[in-house]
């Protein structure tokens, strides 16, 4: 894996990252040119470690149909949710950025080396903040929120507790001016309290197909897959 570096003053750099409070003073990316996926309209999907089957059929569906359709899907790679949409997507012909909170040479969870791998042969592109060396903090799984919803054009939550992480990159998405959509999850499931509250507070608009985040972004299915 050849790890290359951007900074801030580094042509190349994402202006969409240039433009988020904060952006990473470096950035470690591997894979495809991190550039030619961003000229693409792209979603992050994340939500929930612990995922429900509804939570499941929701993810399953819109990773498969944006994916289909050409966006590239963004996440975290972690157990869960996050793992289930890069692997739907990659299933179906899709693009993924896997953003990492941990060095590019030490995949964190371990147990998802083999999808970072599966991403990287797929065309798509691991993102870090961080350098050789550091071992991930618990802040970083934080931190790092702000760079899937400031990679996105939009931020999709299919399922999320009252705690969930997925809560901050929604929190980041707002800050940043990017849409965010959640799929509306039955009130009683201690997995959808999280989106439910976004939905309930005015934070999120509600999702129920691909064509609603389509929508958002002003694009029309059939239309914006280009060739690999």
């Amino acid at each position: 894996m050849i790890i290359k570096k951007l900074t801030l003053k580094t042509p190349g750099y994402p202006e969409r990252l240039r433009q988020i409070p904060s952006p990473p003073k470096q950035l470690y990316h591997a894979g495809a040119p991190l550039g030619d996926l961003l000229k693409r309209p792209a979603v992050a999907i994340v939500g929930t470690r612990k995922i429900s089957p509804y939570g499941q059929q929701a993810t399953m569906e819109f990773a498969r149909d944006l994916a289909r359709q050409g966006l590239v899907i963004i996440s975290g790679l972690a157990l869960g949710l996050d793992a289930l949409a890069h692997k739907v997507a990659l299933e179906n012909g899709g693009l993924c950025i896997a953003v990492l909170p941990c060095p590019l040479e030490k995949i964190v969870p371990v147990t998802n080396r083999r999808l970072a791998e599966d991403i990287l042969a797929g065309g798509g592109v691991l993102v870090s903040e961080y350098p050789a060396g550091e071992w991930p903090k618990p802040q970083n799984f934080i931190a790092r929120n702000r760079l899937m919803s400031g990679l996105s054009d939009v931020v999709l939550i299919p399922e999320a507790g009252g705690k969930s992480g997925a809560l901050y990159t929604a929190n980041f998405a707002v800050e940043q001016g990017k849409h965010v959509l959640v799929v509306p999850g039955d009130i009683y499931a201690p997995g959808s309290q999280g989106v439910n509250k976004l939905l309930k507070q005015g934070q999120a608009g509600a999702a129920t197909q691909a064509s609603d985040v389509l929508s958002v972004l002003g694009l029309r299915q059939h239309n914006i897959r280009p060739d690999k």
